[in-house]
């Protein structure tokens, strides 16, 4: 831990979340509305042995104190490559290669391997935001300047938060994700209600073909959750993972699927599909989590191929789970334009970054406006494709798409 007195404040390096008491921290992050930036979380992730600076993520936390207490904190990564991200910055890369400018190791803000928009500096309440913001990027850049980093970067930022530190010099990026909203749901039904016949009959032909498989769909939270299926969960997410080879994005440990229980089992939700032969032990799973009425797709595998079993464990399940228990937004998780099938609109989120080379900085700024139009405009044209049935129009009034995100 490295300190330094800035003004009224303390500024500490931290090279693990374990540094800081889990009161302290979660006091600032579970006002959030994800659980990603939440102690238990990270610090599981460091403790398990899947961030590590073998891994590529090494642990570089800034925290700002005032006396004893904490008031902000901000969980950040220098990173040696881009894997685990999911914000695909190797253009950036190859492009400082050419300029002679060493791009890694590089400063990041995300909560590990967790595409899930979120991201932002924790911030007591009741302290001066702009203040503190301002500090903590100077700081940022300070610690860069140093260490000779060339970039820092936060991904999957918090809108809200997105303005606040746009003023503060960073250049915001635009991708998408797929996410559900809840329309005012108040049974599956509704859901498929949204759907044109052809969809409908897809996704009622998906959900037999899994039952006529001989399979049981079952949800599981908290207590609920037998101990051994977090070991389990890892064979099932590991196996995933293991079939898309160099690509298949396996930085989990078992150690810390098994560490979510029990301290982190209250965030839990398992999709558990059941045999008629074995009522015990799965033969697949998807891995979620929940905090209030939000909603996260993770991980999922199986023991073998069962037809639209991938469909039913990680989309209608939880959706069906979700719209029980008051979720309004569901994100399944990166990838797949499949999930527009389903229910899941492309959804913009940012990304916001800044290059401590002049050249490169100057490249950025000059043509992130076109490539923020470009997406912007593919997020409109995927979304015109959405199977909603289309709501006869009221005269001069045009056809409205339920979920309709763009």
């Amino acid at each position: 831990m490295t300190e330094h007195s800035k003004s009224r404040y303390s500024v500490a390096w931290i090279s693990q979340v374990a540094d800081v008491s889990q009161a302290a921290w979660d006091a600032l992050a579970m006002p959030l509305k994800t659980p990603f930036m939440e102690w238990e979380w990270l610090h599981n992730m460091e403790s398990s042995g899947s961030v590590t600076g073998k891994s590529g993520w090494l642990p570089t936390h800034l925290t700002v104190w005032q006396g004893q207490t904490l008031v902000a904190a901000a969980p950040l990564y220098a990173k040696g490559h881009s894997y685990g991200e999911f914000v695909f910055d190797h253009q950036w890369a190859d492009l400082a290669n050419r300029l002679g400018v060493n791009y890694y190791p590089k400063l990041l803000g995300m909560s590990p391997f967790t595409p899930a928009v979120g991201y932002r500096f924790l911030i007591a309440d009741g302290e001066d935001e702009e203040e503190l913001t301002a500090l903590m990027v100077a700081e940022i850049d300070h610690f860069c300047d140093r260490n000779q980093i060339s970039g820092c970067h936060f991904l999957y930022v918090d809108p809200d938060w997105q303005p606040v530190i746009e003023r503060h010099g960073f250049t915001s990026w635009l991708h998408h994700s797929y996410v559900w909203q809840n329309s005012g749901f108040k049974t599956f039904d509704d859901y498929l209600g949204v759907f044109n016949a052809n969809q409908r009959r897809n996704i009622k032909r998906e959900r037999k073909a899994v039952e006529q498989a001989g399979l049981q769909l079952k949800t599981l939270t908290g207590a609920d959750i037998p101990k051994p299926l977090f070991s389990l969960m890892y064979n099932f997410y590991a196996h995933t993972c293991d079939q898309f080879g160099w690509w298949g994005s396996k930085y989990l440990t078992r150690k810390f699927f098994e560490q979510l229980y029990p301290n982190y089992a209250h965030r839990v939700m398992f999709a558990a599909a059941y045999s008629e032969q074995n009522l015990r032990q799965p033969v697949g799973m998807s891995f979620c989590l929940f905090k209030g009425d939000q909603l996260y797709g993770r991980y999922w595998g199986s023991q073998q191929p069962i037809d639209c079993l991938h469909f039913d464990a990680c989309y209608y399940t939880p959706i069906e789970w979700g719209i029980a228990n008051g979720i309004q937004t569901f994100d399944p998780g990166a990838g797949g334009q499949h999930k527009k099938r389903r229910g899941f609109p492309a959804t913009p989120n940012h990304s916001l970054h800044r290059f401590y080379d002049d050249r490169l900085s100057h490249i950025l700024r000059s043509y992130i406006g076109q490539m923020n139009e470009m997406e912007q405009q593919q997020i409109e044209g995927m979304n015109e494709d959405l199977p909603f049935k289309q709501e006869n129009p009221r005269p001069e009034e045009p056809i409205a798409i339920p979920g309709d995100l763009s």
